[in-house]
């Protein structure tokens, strides 16, 4: 199956598919400094964990070529602040931090090198994580598309897909392997209010690699499931505590409560850098509150009165106990996951 172009490196630029213009238009932004990928991913140009993860390190990159001093010491400080700048973005994220470590090691690790090499070196590192997490998706939809069987009807919220990584997708990326293995899936796709990212991302993304798409209200999913139309539910993860509890799109709670009610199975699927091992539970995750036009208004539409109190947080935790089990780049995960995971990371 081939990838959607997501976010690419080129030319010394990055060049991200704008999500914000899906799915009537297909326009993509080229950010040629670190602060227009900051901006990018604050106002969800490019969106989804593992994408923004990517879109740091890249940015961080893009800050790295642009510091211009002779002292290390100098290029550190001014290149800690660019990854500051870029970790301020989107606290829930855990790969946005992941990705920006691993550049700030990459520079420290190298200190003795020109300062040209560790430009070199850092712009290398961004291309290598983008090539990891396309990796880590395939390997994710390998293991994952097992736990489905031909002629499922398969519930998913939000987007997973390749639009919120690299290109292949997290729990999209399990369907697109399943489908590849010659397995017929139906993709019930909430609408997934207040962005509306699964009427218009997910079902776009779908639709585009030929799987059948059934874009429902977010208040459908328990209806539909009593009428035993939905035999499983998967989703992605921005965050994932020590104890498998989990952080992803708002609503996505509910979906869990409902499946469990119905007795089906409720799948997350996340590569192994979702994973925030210094985490002990959910309620440490970080939530991040956005503007509240998004919900008073659709598109430039006021569908609110004025005046009226509005809270939106973009994300709610999922506990562990809902969770039948978490799909990685590295295997399946099982309960209880405070073991499973600690083996995995102890492996």
């Amino acid at each position: 199956m081939d990838t959607i172009k997501t976010i690419e490196w080129k030319d010394d630029k990055v060049i991200m598919l704008d999500q914000r213009k899906l799915p009537s238009e297909e326009v993509y932004s080229t950010c040629e400094d670190y602060l227009c990928v900051a901006h990018a991913i604050k106002n969800m140009v490019v969106r989804g964990a593992p994408a923004i993860g990517v879109a740091a390190a890249m940015g961080a990159a893009l800050g790295a070529m642009g510091i211009g001093v002779d002292d290390f010491d100098k290029f550190y400080a001014k290149f800690s602040s660019i990854c500051e700048r870029l970790g301020e973005t989107r606290p829930t994220a855990v790969n946005l931090f992941w990705a920006l470590d691993r550049m700030k090691k990459c520079a420290l690790d190298n200190r003795e090198l020109p300062l040209n090499k560790i430009v070199d070196m850092l712009k290398a590192l961004a291309i290598k994580i983008y090539d990891e997490d396309i990796e880590s998706n395939v390997m994710i939809g390998r293991y994952g598309q097992v736990l489905f069987r031909d002629g499922m009807s398969v519930l998913t919220h939000c987007n997973a897909g390749g639009l919120a990584t690299a290109g292949y997708g997290t729990a999209l990326g399990v369907i697109y392997a399943a489908n590849d293995s010659g397995k017929r899936i139906h993709v019930f796709a909430d609408e997934t209010r207040p962005r509306l990212q699964g009427a218009q991302l997910t079902a776009w993304e779908l639709q585009k690699h030929g799987i059948e798409v059934t874009v429902i209200a977010d208040t459908m999913a328990g209806h539909i499931m009593k009428k035993g139309k939905i035999d499983a539910c998967i989703v992605g993860a921005d965050r994932i505590a020590s104890n498998g509890d989990v952080a992803n799109k708002i609503g996505t709670y509910q979906v869990a409560v409902l499946a469990q009610y119905h007795d089906i199975p409720f799948y997350v699927a996340a590569p192994l850098s979702t994973i925030d091992p210094k985490l002990a539970s959910g309620a440490d995750i970080p939530i991040e509150e956005r503007d509240t036009k998004e919900v008073t208004h659709i598109g430039s539409m006021q569908i609110t009165p004025d005046y009226v109190d509005v809270i939106n947080p973009a994300f709610d935790v999922t506990p562990a106990d809902l969770i039948t089990a978490i799909i990685t780049d590295r295997g399946i995960l099982e309960a209880p996951f405070d073991k499973s995971i600690s083996k995995i990371f102890s492996a």
